[in-house]
């Protein structure tokens, strides 16, 4: 299977090699000045939506001109077609987004999707009729969806947003096109091709004044095909059929998912073109990215996708690594980032959240328990993204309809660890038709009245405030402090910075709580949520070592907040740093506190150009010396030095090597790469490649991130289940990688050497 890849692969190489100078980097990628709000934090609070499903700000652009008017709905009735949501709707609701706290909106992606219906038949001879509202079926990525608006109203957008103090986000695609086969009627061919603007003679795309493509050729057309999964000459596609039941690494990865036609991301073409297409809408000045199907992305592609944009302006990039619970994946899911410095989508929150505030089949001591391990299992668990519900699961609404343990969720949510995310209509208590990710896919226009006076909106501006001025939110370890079936109890700490939460999730039963030990400093302390949750007040008494409350009853869906906020430190404190993954020259924001002044910034032993700080932030660069690896960011203030943030420092431009090995292994044993640089472990066996992959056992393949145009030393190496590691012999085997950016270079098949 892999074989019939890997060949096409290497001949579309050789036959693409004078198309590579023009269609990859004829494009010219100059990043717009840095947004002035920065990258997204966890001091914000994200907002999503789904465009098509919000407000309908300009019915003009509800049927384009060649759209099949048949296909837009704009009632909220048939939630499979178009409802006429924009982004001028998004513009006109700024208020009501900046009235509820929201510091981030997350928007569908922005650009072309496949725009013909798509058929589902049925066994009882019926058809539904399906469009592409959600933005998940590019179809051009360098124009606009031009139900959503132009190219200069996504401007328009933005700098709104901006000019209100909310940062961007947008969705983005780069695992697959649209459908390229209809699994209910039989396979037959359906679309997944992918299109692109005319070019001019430089190579650059033709736009108007508008930012949107013209017929520059005269040929009568505004677009070219580029790729198209039926005729795949070019290997743009993997072209392996569905995934099905091929729950492998290889399946997830290289089959299509829902048979959406699935990039070939190894090939160093394709690889450039998905960089080249990301860096366009980027560059626009967003402030974040999520990225689309991480569980079915090549990490090596995904880390040198986040490379290429990072070397241009500096955004958060989260994605959809989607897992289950319990999950065979989830050490995969916890890797992920740390392999890619792609964050995730917090699944794992997700699910603890639903089964303990949603369908009650968990415990409040279950949810505290999964607080503290992903705590330690999360190498940046203040930077996931988590979440009640979203575009992919049942409306939060559905499972749980009594609004004192959905408040309560949702107070948790945004006192806990991470990036809090909102799914558009939470905050109006939506209850969905039924359990369906389809159904929840409101229009919200029309099933909501924007309502301001909701206790979950007023809940949501109140701790978005709280998680702006108290960094015990945003930055702080937690502590449960106490917990059982139903109470929950805990703690974030940042220095000196606290806040204590209480939470009981049963609607009508109160709970008598004997004293809490606790790190607020001696004194009284009211509500923060002045009683909105049915809070009250609660007295901190000194005791030897730790501090207590004193007894209190916490009413039925009663949520408690008391916070302390230190006085400003004469100490630099570090709590995060975005991002937390590049090379040489890339811009890195720190977050904290104590941060202004004559401040000096190194990255392990070698000092970094501060371009600006404040209080709460430094902006500096990654400096040259900097030794490729991990390194210790520490900031020194007035002789006093702050805690260590990690970084990896890259050894340079990354683009990836795919190895190949004939090795035979007994049963528990998987082989894996290590080699003489950091994105090979640096000789070091527990920190080597992931576990290769074996469609065609006894062959192994995996795409590995390295430093382009680099001579590297390496050996294959295996490992059992108890960690046992077996050398091959013989001496290093030497590769030298691609020169180009988004190169690819395919080794030959080796044979272990025993």
């Amino acid at each position: 299977m892999f074989k019939r890849y890997s060949q096409r692969v290497i001949s579309a190489v050789l036959t693409l090699a004078m198309v590579l100078s023009v269609t990859l980097f004829a494009f010219p990628v100059s990043a717009a000045e840095a947004p002035e709000l920065g990258p997204v934090t966890s001091k914000d609070v994200v907002y999503q939506i789904i465009t098509d499903r919000f407000y309908d700000g300009d019915p003009s652009n509800n049927v384009p001109e060649g759209f099949d008017s048949t296909l837009y709905d704009g009632t909220g009735d048939d939630l499979k077609l178009y409802q006429g949501g924009d982004w001028a709707g998004i513009i006109d609701k700024i208020p009501y987004l900046k009235g509820m706290g929201v510091t981030a909106v997350w928007i569908s992606a922005p650009y072309e999707n496949r725009d013909t219906e798509i058929l589902d038949y049925k066994a009882d001879g019926s058809c539904d009729r399906w469009t592409s509202f959600h933005g998940y079926h590019v179809r051009n990525y360098f124009a606009t969806n031009k139900h959503f608006g132009t190219l200069n109203e996504f401007k328009e957008l933005r700098d709104a947003l901006h000019a209100n103090g909310i940062k961007l986000i947008i969705d983005f695609v780069t695992n697959h096109t649209s459908r390229e086969m209809n699994p209910t009627a039989g396979n037959t061919p359906e679309d997944g091709k992918l299109y692109e603007p005319d070019r001019k003679e430089d190579g650059s795309f033709a736009f108007d004044e508008n930012g949107e493509p013209y017929d520059y050729n005269g040929d009568g057309l505004v677009e070219n095909l580029i790729a198209d999964p039926q005729n795949d000459t070019q290997g743009w596609f993997h072209g392996l059929g569905d995934r099905g039941n091929d729950s492998s690494r290889f399946g997830y990865r290289h089959k299509d998912l829902g048979s959406l036609a699935d990039f070939s991301q190894e090939n160093g073409m394709v690889a450039g073109y998905l960089e080249d297409a990301t860096l366009f809408w980027a560059n626009m000045g967003v402030n974040g990215i999520r990225h689309d199907a991480t569980l079915h992305l090549n990490p090596a592609f995904v880390k040198g996708l986040k490379d290429a944009v990072d070397s241009n302006s500096t955004v958060t990039h989260f994605g959809e690594f989607f897992i289950g619970r319990p999950d065979p994946k989830y050490d995969e899911y916890v890797y992920f980032p740390k392999q890619t410095g792609v964050n995730n989508l917090d699944f794992e929150y997700f699910r603890a959240a639903s089964t303990t505030f949603g369908d009650f089949s968990t415990t409040m001591k279950d949810f505290g328990n999964m607080m503290m391990y992903t705590q330690d299992d999360y190498e940046y668990e203040n930077q996931t993204v988590t979440f009640l519900d979203n575009h992919d699961v049942s409306r939060f609404g559905y499972l749980q309809r009594n609004e004192k343990p959905y408040n309560a969720a949702l107070a948790t949510l945004l006192t806990s660890r991470g990036i809090p995310n909102i799914y558009y209509g939470t905050e109006q208590y939506i209850i969905s038709s039924d359990g369906s990710d389809v159904a929840g896919r409101i229009f919200m226009q029309t099933d909501s009245e924007f309502n301001t006076e909701t206790t979950a909106y007023k809940l949501i501006g109140k701790l978005s405030e709280l998680r702006q001025t108290n960094d015990a939110i945003a930055y702080g370890t937690t502590v449960i402090r106490y917990s059982d079936d139903n109470v929950l109890v805990f703690e974030r700490q940042f220095y000196d910075d606290v806040v204590l939460v209480a939470v009981n999730r049963q609607p009508d039963q109160s709970y008598t709580i004997g004293e809490i030990e606790t790190n607020l400093p001696a004194g009284n302390y009211g509500d923060y949520l002045g009683g909105l949750l049915y809070g009250f007040d609660t007295v901190v008494t000194a005791g030897e070592g730790i501090n207590h409350t004193s007894s209190f009853t916490i009413p039925g869906g009663g949520v408690c907040v008391w916070e302390y906020k230190a006085s400003n430190p004469s100490t630099p404190q570090i709590g995060n740093v975005m991002s937390t993954m590049g090379r040489a020259g890339n811009q890195v924001y720190i977050y904290g506190d104590g941060l202004d002044g004559n401040v000096s910034v190194k990255f392990g032993d070698v000092e970094a150009v501060v371009e600006s700080n404040s209080a709460n932030q430094i902006v500096t660069r990654v400096p040259d010396g900097a030794v490729p690896g991990d390194n210790g960011i520490t900031v020194t203030k007035d002789g006093t030095e702050s805690n260590t943030s990690i970084y990896k420092v890259l050894a340079g431009d990354q683009n990836q090597i795919i190895f190949h090995v004939q090795a035979d292994t007994v049963m528990g044993e998987n082989i894996y790469i290590v080699g003489n640089i950091p994105e090979l472990g640096n000789w070091d066996p527990d920190k080597c490649t992931e576990a290769m992959l074996n469609p065609n056992y006894p062959e192994w393949f995996l795409p590995v991130s390295v430093p382009a145009g680099t001579t590297i030393e390496f050996k294959f190496i295996k490992k059992d289940a108890n960690g046992t590691v077996t050398w091959e012999s013989g001496e290093n085997r030497v590769i030298t990688s691609s020169p180009e950016s988004a190169g690819s270079i395919d080794t030959e098949v080796y044979t272990w050497r025993s």
